[in-house]
C-alpha cells in the first residue's frame, strides 16, 4: 500500500491503522482519528506554577469516557542497552510575577514541538516527587514491585532497568491477547526512593520502526515527533487514564475485546480505549505544580 493513496490503514503486514496527524491550532487544536471525525481534546483547571494551557503528545482515546490520550514520553537507548525517559531541560522562568524552575525544551531533538514537564501534570502526579524538575534521577525505565507481563518476573528485579535486548523477540512476541504487534513491558519513571510511582507502559514494535522510517502515511508534524520519541522501535507513554487516573494496560487482558479491540490499551475501570500506535496532539490545561 502506498503512502499517497488516500487510505488510512496501517501497512500492509499489520493490518492496523497507521500514526495520524494532530492538527496544530493553539484553542482550535484537535486531534484527527482514524474515522476522520475531529474532536477537541480538553480539560479545565485553574493555572499556576508550572501549570497552564498545554499542548502535547499522546497515544490516541478512540474508546471510552477519556477526554484525551495519554502523553508520550521520548525514549533514548543507552550505550549499555537500558532504556530511558528523557526529561526535558530545567530552567528559571518569571511566572506571575515569581521564579520558578520548569523542565521543559523547545524544538525537542528537532521535532518542533516544546516538550515539557507539563504534559504529565494531571491526575495529582503534578505533586509527585518526580515531577520536581529539579529531582535526582538517572531517568531510567525501572521494573515495579508487580510487573504486568510474565516475562518480566522471569528477566528481572525489583528496580532492575528495561533493556533492549530483553526485547530481541519483539517481532514475534506474542501472548493470548490480540495480535503480535510488539512487545510490552511495564515500569516506574523517576520514582526512585519516591512514594509516589509514575507508572509507564512500554511497547518495542516493529511497526513504530517502520512508522519512524518514514514508511506509510504519517503526517510530518506527527512523524517529526514521533522520530525524536523513540529509539529503536521503542515508545512510552505515562500510563495514567485521562479520566479517572487509573492505570491501563496494553495486552493485558482478553475484556479489551469485548470493549472494542484486544489491540488497544484498555484501562478495566470504565472501559476508555487508547491506540498506541495513533500519535494525536491534545490541548488541556496542565494543573501547577506544588511549591
Amino acid at each position: 500500500m502506498s503512502a499517497d493513496d488516500g487510505s488510512d490503514k496501517y501497512p500492509d503486514d499489520s493490518g492496523r491503522r497507521r500514526f495520524v496527524k494532530g492538527v496544530v491550532g493553539g484553542a482550535t487544536l484537535v486531534g484527527v482519528g482514524g474515522t476522520g471525525v475531529a474532536t477537541v481534546n480538553s480539560a479545565t483547571s485553574s493555572s499556576g506554577a508550572g501549570g497552564g494551557t498545554t499542548q502535547s503528545w499522546a497515544i490516541e482515546n478512540v474508546g471510552g469516557p477519556a477526554p484525551r490520550g495519554m502523553p508520550m514520553v521520548p525514549v533514548e537507548v543507552t550505550g549499555g542497552g537500558d532504556i530511558r525517559g528523557v526529561w526535558p531541560e530545567v530552567q528559571t522562568v518569571n511566572e506571575g510575577g515569581l521564579r520558578v524552575q520548569i523542565a521543559a525544551e523547545e524544538n525537542f531533538k528537532n521535532s518542533g514541538t516544546t516538550y515539557s514537564q507539563e504534559w504529565f501534570q494531571y491526575c495529582g502526579v503534578e505533586s509527585y516527587a518526580g515531577l520536581d524538575p529539579t529531582y535526582e534521577s538517572d531517568n531510567l525505565f525501572r521494573v515495579g514491585s508487580n510487573p504486568a507481563y510474565d516475562w518480566q518476573g522471569e528477566a528481572y528485579e525489583e528496580g532492575d532497568p528495561l533493556n533492549i535486548d530483553d526485547f530481541g523477540d519483539y517481532e514475534t512476541w506474542n501472548n493470548e491477547f490480540g495480535d503480535p504487534l510488539g512487545k510490552p513491558a511495564t515500569a516506574t519513571w523517576r520514582s526512585q526512593e519516591s512514594e509516589s510511582t509514575m507508572p509507564v507502559q512500554v511497547i518495542r514494535s516493529p511497526l513504530v520502526e517502520r512508522l519512524a522510517n518514514g514508511e506509510g502515511d504519517i503526517a510530518g508534524a506527527a512523524r517529526s515527533w514521533l522520530q525524536a520519541a523513540t529509539d529503536q522501535g521503542v515508545v512510552a507513554w505515562l500510563n495514567k487514564c485521562t479520566h479517572f487516573c487509573c492505570v491501563p494496560g496494553w495486552k493485558q487482558t482478553a475484556d479489551a475485546a469485548t470493549f472494542g479491540d484486544a489491540n488497544e490499551v484498555y484501562c478495566q475501570c470504565h472501559q476508555s480505549l487508547y491506540d498506541p500506535f495513533s500519535v494525536v496532539q491534545t490541548l488541556f490545561t496542565a494543573r501547577p505544580r506544588p511549591q
